[in-house]
């Protein structure tokens, strides 16, 4: 049986694929609360959930039970500073575990622009001073937030001190000795709004999301703000992908597990917008690196649709066989075919921040 968790602006949600259909596993978790972050640990079977509370801020919580019950955490502080511009932690914006020779190492990355390590399953944290005090940080700023945020973390299975790192808008950071040091990537990234000569400066750059592909982390995928965005180094160079259709905007990246040359995205019509071009839900199929697509919208509505897919929800299992999406408008939905075709398994969820497929 195969198990869909969907992190939504009113609780966490679960969907079991049993012998007939998809069917929702009862009422949701932490019902009303915003989910910013979830994680299935593939090592140990734990549950992470970060949870957004606003005026009352960042919470935690674990479930060693599959969440039958939960325990909460502390949250990722900042250090403490009685300066007037001090950072606070806002949210979660990403969970990674570590690799699996790191028992009870998590990672997270945060708004404003840290990335946090926890080396007992989230008891405690502590921030990566290297990367908050790297040189260039300087020129990272906000995008859709008022601070820019760490939204990808992507731990290599072969070497876990080999960490690949994405910030909206702050580039590609690479660290080959588990966060000791870091070095700026994503050479190649072009950001069309800023200035001619600081279009393809890589610590200006915004990156919606950068993912692997699980078989061959070599190969990296980033999902722009301008531009589909393909790596054959582990990020540190960057070729774009040309003549992307219907659009290259979108937040979404899900890369095929063992095939290195696919990837599905979701696109929409960018900037003050940010609603599927022309009405059109579709997601968009990569079957040779990037070099052409194709756009799938069977089962996905194509009249006055007008969702838009976060970063963190569209995902593939690993099997690379099933897809989910689900959208800011309550959709959800899941592929059977590798995206030819898509089943709606609600239309009425609160807006769908991150979904992720049990291990």
């Amino acid at each position: 049986m195969a198990t869909l968790w969907v992190g939504s602006r009113k609780g966490l949600f679960r969907f079991d694929d049993g012998a007939a259909s998809w069917q929702s596993a009862g009422p949701p978790q932490f019902l009303a609360e915003p989910v910013s972050a979830f994680l299935d640990d593939p090592r140990d079977g734990a549950l992470y959930i970060s949870l957004y509370h606003g005026h009352f801020g960042c919470k935690l919580h674990r479930s060693d039970d599959r969440g039958k019950t939960w325990v909460e955490l502390p949250s990722p502080a900042y250090p403490k500073s009685d300066a007037p511009d001090a950072p606070a932690l806002e949210f979660v914006w990403c969970f990674a575990a570590g690799g699996a020779d790191e028992p009870g190492v998590i990672w997270a990355g945060t708004l404003p622009g840290g990335v946090f390590k926890s080396t007992d399953r989230g008891q405690t944290w502590v921030l990566n001073e290297a990367l908050w005090n790297v040189p260039g940080r300087d020129k990272w700023f906000g995008a859709g937030y008022d601070h820019p945020g760490v939204h990808s973390i992507c731990v290599d299975p072969r070497d876990s001190r080999h960490i690949v790192i994405a910030v909206s808008i702050g580039g590609v950071w690479i660290t080959r000795d588990g966060g000791d040091s870091w070095v700026i990537g994503g050479y190649g990234l072009r950001n069309e709004y800023m200035p001619p000569d600081q279009a393809q400066t890589p610590e200006l750059q915004d990156v919606h999301l950068m993912a692997a592909c699980v078989s061959d982390p070599d190969r990296m995928w980033a999902q722009h703000h301008n531009g589909i965005f393909v790596s054959d180094d582990g990020g540190m160079n960057c070729r774009e992908s040309l003549n992307v259709k219907p659009s290259n905007f979108g937040f979404a990246v899900a890369p095929h597990p063992t095939d290195r040359n696919r990837a599905w995205f979701a696109p929409a019509k960018k900037d003050e917008y940010r609603v599927p071009v022309d009405g059109r839900l579709v997601v968009t199929e990569t079957r040779d690196g990037g070099v052409t697509f194709a756009s799938h919208s069977s089962g996905l509505p194509q009249v006055e649709a007008y969702d838009l897919i976060y970063r963190h929800a569209l995902v593939i299992d690993r099997t690379g066989q099933r897809l989910a999406m689900g959208s800011t408008t309550g959709g959800l939905w899941v592929s059977d075919d590798q995206g030819a075709t898509w089943q709606l398994l609600s239309a009425h969820l609160p807006p769908i921040a991150c979904l992720t497929f049990a291990p």
